[in-house]
């Protein structure tokens, strides 16, 4: 996408919010530049910023923990029929429910810090990753396999220079399709058991102190953070899968 592009998108949006606070005049929604200042006084006293590293550590953690090992459990199951039939009817049941529901139960189980929290993002970003993986493992040609295999290949070649390869777009695919979601899921958990964390700052800005700017502020590094993980798994594609560019 063209930086002119953006650009322009993030201006209309800038617009219409600043049109809608003057229409309602109201302390509920502050004009983009009183947010903006909020944003900058957090970010200077240290206090934003210490809520962003909070909630950007879980985000990375649970992403690379899920990374760790969905890719090797989708690769397996995608060269391995017999695997993939039995372990298909689990996926097939637990894939689809929403991971959101279950933040109770994780949070009862594993109480407060930070580890709940990264279960949570490890169990969405897992069976994203898993599934898309495992099919993209499981359509790779056969003859391309067997033409490998007459060089001398083993299981493990196969699995470098073959099945993970050919899997990576499928990976990046899954983390650009969870990243909203992950962070989305992070805010709810980081209201419950912390005092640490975007969401637990964006929660008490608005409902305890209600500095408004200032849960704004919270809102727009949250944003802000979801939006380069995007952008960010966008530059590993065009770094590491140069050819799904070439037009």
């Amino acid at each position: 996408m063209k930086r002119r592009d953006l650009f322009l998108a993030l201006l209309g949006i800038t617009v219409a919010w600043q049109v809608l606070s003057t229409a309602l005049n109201l302390p509920i929604l502050p004009p983009p530049l009183l947010v903006l200042q909020a944003f900058f006084k957090g970010l200077g006293n240290g206090d934003l910023l210490r809520h962003a590293i909070a909630s950007l550590w879980r985000v990375v953690a649970g992403t690379a923990l899920s990374i760790a090992l969905a890719v090797p459990a989708g690769l397996v199951l995608g060269q391995s029929q017999r695997l993939n039939r039995f372990f298909s009817p689990l996926i097939y049941l637990t894939y689809p429910i929403p991971k959101v529901v279950l933040v109770p139960i994780v949070l009862l189980f594993f109480g407060i810090g930070d580890f709940p929290k990264i279960i949570l993002i490890f169990m969405i970003l897992f069976f994203q990753i898993l599934v898309l993986v495992r099919d993209q493992a499981a359509s790779i040609r056969p003859e391309l396999i067997q033409s490998v295999r007459s060089l001398g290949a083993g299981r493990r070649a196969l699995f470098r220079f073959v099945y993970l390869p050919a899997s990576l777009p499928a990976i990046l695919t899954a983390l650009r399709q969870s990243v909203g979601t992950a962070v989305a899921v992070l805010y709810v958990a980081e209201l419950f058991a912390t005092q640490r964390g975007l969401g637990y700052y964006i929660y008490y800005s608005g409902s305890t102190l209600f500095d408004y700017p200032a849960m704004y502020a919270g809102i727009l590094a949250l944003s802000l953070m979801g939006v380069s993980l995007y952008f960010g798994v966008d530059w590993l594609e065009r770094r590491w899968c140069p050819w799904l560019n070439v037009s």
